[in-house]
């Protein structure tokens, strides 16, 4: 689906951590609110529960201090990606990440006009949208892989995506007989993104109409952004525009702060961007899009910042050839006999418990032999909850001279093998970089691969 050609970078994170900020222009500021009583009746319906602060007016400060507060922000707020987490994948459990097709409907007024709203599936989208389409003034490029997410979300440590389709459409009660008086198709890309070292995150959504006839076309469309969680909003704007010219944008951007700041603090936010379609003679309608896929922590050690990440994303653990080759050849026939961690459909899960570490490097390597310049390697590593603490066998290869382990293969279990001396002690401060940089906490997933 190659739907805005124009518009998406080829790769926003690339491997030396491009600065998202810097492809921003000129922002609106004005903070657009739908009723108080429409967000909370839908919050209520959608999730049982209205967020703090859904019904509360925007933050009172001047123009010049939110100005000068945005800016800030856009000079810090970048995706530092190490290298191996810029790659997108779904979470787990994707179908429950999906939006569903729901359609929802206003009652006829007393003119009998009425409207529906429609999340739609990706596939029925257009091909490509025509080359005019205009970039949006406000916000970032989302990357060029959102158009892979196919209506589920799409990520990465520091990046979230989901495109998805939406209708709204335009009707008239007249004696029990209702008649379809228009219809706007559009695209809506669902983005947020963070940084490993800020306490500060953005979700921003643009919505494009690329085909429609009748009164849908005469309607515009504002938003409002809100939260739940351990969050508070910093700033949000996306004022009402038209819904023409088709295959133009329209975008809302918010800025969003944890409150997950003391030392040891750990806390997850939800965002919600409502979208209302105004139109003269019909009722307003809205349509909701969220995303609650970012943890923010204090409780890294070795970070002296708040940060925040995707925490189900399997960032990406390298051992290079050249510089670690023992190593490297260790892990590769370890992940070859069967042993996990090579793919985010099977990760390690890092564990901060030193009983299981101590027990994990005991177990495996314990009984080691006494060869100079050489030490005792085990895969999966010790800092995982795959070692033996979780069960299961040893194996070796050959020229790895630990004689009294046997061969095998097979998923549960350690590989052990000695290897360079000055190699396995390099790999545990590779670990703690790689742990520190990425805020992979005690349950997060990671993978481990040879380059």
């Amino acid at each position: 689906m190659k739907y805005r050609p124009d518009r998406l970078c080829d790769d926003i994170v690339d491997r030396d951590g491009s600065d998202l900020m810097s492809q921003r222009r000129e922002r609106s500021r004005a903070i657009r609110l739908i009723p108080a009583a429409v967000i909370a009746a839908l919050l209520t319906t959608l999730i049982g529960v209205a967020p703090a602060d859904a019904a509360a007016p925007a933050a009172s400060r001047s123009t010049a201090a939110q100005t000068e507060t945005d800016e800030s922000v856009q000079r810090q707020l970048t995706s530092r990606a190490t290298p191996g987490s810029d790659r997108p994948t779904a979470p787990p459990g994707q179908k429950l990440a999906r939006l569903s097709e729901q359609e929802t409907c206003t009652e006829p007024n007393a003119e009998g006009s009425s409207v529906c709203v429609q999340r739609t599936k990706p596939s029925d989208l257009p091909a490509r949208l025509p080359q005019n389409s205009r970039a949006t003034p406000a916000a970032v490029d989302p990357p060029q892989w959102c158009e892979d997410s196919n209506g589920g979300i799409l990520g990465t440590r520091t990046q979230i995506c989901q495109v998805t389709g939406l209708t709204y459409t335009t009707r008239q009660t007249v004696n029990g007989q209702t008649t379809v008086t228009g219809q706007a198709n559009m695209i809506a890309i669902n983005y947020s993104y963070s940084d490993t070292g800020l306490p500060t995150f953005a979700h921003q959504l643009e919505v494009s109409a690329y085909s429609g006839w009748g009164d849908a076309l005469k309607a515009s469309v504002d938003g409002q952004a809100t939260m739940s969680g351990s969050c508070t909003r910093e700033s949000a704007s996306f004022p009402a525009q038209t819904l023409t010219p088709l295959n133009s944008w329209r975008s809302g951007e918010a800025f969003f702060d944890t409150t997950a700041t003391a030392a040891g603090a750990i806390g997850n936010c939800t965002t919600y961007w409502y979208l209302t379609f105004t139109n003269a003679q019909y009722s307003p309608a809205v349509v909701d899009y969220q995303l609650n896929q970012f943890r923010c922590d204090n409780a890294t050690v070795g970070r002296a910042t708040v940060g925040c990440v995707v925490p189900w994303y399997a960032s990406e653990l390298i051992y290079s050839k050249a510089s670690y080759p023992s190593l490297a050849s260790h892990v590769e026939r370890a992940q070859a006999s069967g042993l996990p961690g090579a793919t985010f459909e099977n990760p390690l899960t890092r564990t901060e418990d030193d009983t299981i570490v101590d027990t994990n490097r005991r177990l495996a390597c314990g009984d080691a032999p006494s060869i100079a310049g050489l030490s005792c390697d085990e895969y999966p590593i010790a800092r995982s909850r795959e070692g033996l603490s979780s069960g299961g066998t040893r194996r070796t290869f050959d020229g790895c001279q630990m004689s009294h382990v046997s061969s095998g293969t097979g998923p549960t279990g350690v590989s052990v093998c000695m290897i360079t001396a000055t190699e396995n002690s390099a790999q545990g401060g590779l670990n703690t970089q790689f742990f520190r940089a990425e805020r992979v906490l005690d349950g997060d997933p990671f993978r481990v691969t040879v380059s």
